[in-house]
């Protein structure tokens, strides 16, 4: 098994950003990020990192930027570290499998969040108002059903440990301006569709997902971050589904349920996490993987 990278260590280059997740360098022209094992639940980095995790989230992102490109640019240059500036080559060992070469772009102020089922906090919105995000929505709805169409509900996005708001589409327009704010509902929910459909012929329900925005000089948007991975959706096995509660996951749910039997307060520092719980989790991140793209790793 490929050794867990908690955090990379490139001296010669600059690190600008330090995430839940990933590291990011600045290289000029260009950024390299670089998807780390780690993992957050409940907002709270775990001391282990989960073996592989790193590399499957960097796959799922390649996969997903490519099928989507006809809907909208992606800020991928290079997946390969031979195509990367001759100053990462000596990295390769942490860059191998788990890392992009990426535009620069101005991040919107938004992340760009669609549910097409009612789970999660959405569900927890729902019983309380009948909605989601402000989004009226039939009565009667059980957890975890489908919704008819699905739902764009943006938020803000938080600093490091604090959390994300749910807002309006209203207040999308103040933060990017009325054709932004269109553009990125429009594309959000289009990109969802495909995926949505795509998955579901592999045998995997994708619930929600969120995806990251930013513009180019020249005012042009663009996909950036990551692309419906295990981390930013909701991947439920599509032979198990059963509304009317909670679903089996092939995401960090295994993880989070783990942590919900133990007295802990979710606030750093976090317990830890027994090797099994760690393994498994690293196995239901490769299953998720191979049965949406087969690749192996």
């Amino acid at each position: 098994m490929s050794a867990i990278v908690l955090e990379t260590n490139m001296p010669n280059l600059k690190m600008v950003n330090r995430g839940k997740v990933r590291d990011i360098y600045d290289l000029g022209e260009h950024l390299l990020i670089v998807t780390s094992d780690r993992l957050s639940a409940f907002d709270v980095i775990m001391n282990e990192g989960i073996p592989k995790k790193g590399q499957v989230l960097n796959q799922f992102s390649i996969f997903w930027f490519n099928q989507m490109s006809d809907i909208v640019p992606n800020h991928i240059i290079a997946t390969d570290v031979s195509d990367y500036p001759a100053e990462t080559h000596i990295y390769r060992d942490q860059l191998e499998g788990r890392s992009m070469l990426v535009k620069k772009a101005k991040p919107l102020l938004v992340e760009c969040i669609v549910r097409g089922y009612v789970s999660g906090s959405g569900w927890k919105d729902y019983q309380k108002n009948g909605s989601i995000c402000g989004i009226a929505l039939p009565e009667g709805l059980l957890e975890s059903e489908r919704l008819e169409k699905p739902i764009f509900t943006p938020s803000t996005k938080a600093e490091l440990g604090e959390h994300d708001e749910n807002i309006s589409f209203e207040e999308t327009i103040k933060l990017c301006g009325q054709e932004i704010a269109e553009q990125v509902r429009d594309k959000t929910l289009e990109i969802y569709s495909r995926a949505r459909d795509f998955a579901w012929d592999k045998g995997i329900i994708i619930a929600d997902t969120k995806i990251e925005f930013g513009t180019m000089p020249d005012g042009s948007l663009i996909w950036i971050d990551e692309a419906m991975s295990p981390d930013s959706s909701r991947f439920w096995p599509k032979d198990q589904y059963k509304p009317g509660g909670p679903q089996q996951s092939f995401d960090k749910q295994f993880v989070r349920d783990y942590l919900e039997t133990l007295d802990w307060n979710k606030q750093a520092p976090p317990p830890p996490l027994p090797e099994d719980i760690v393994n498994k989790t690293s196995e239901k991140y490769q299953e998720a993987l191979f049965q949406l793209t087969g690749i192996t790793l």
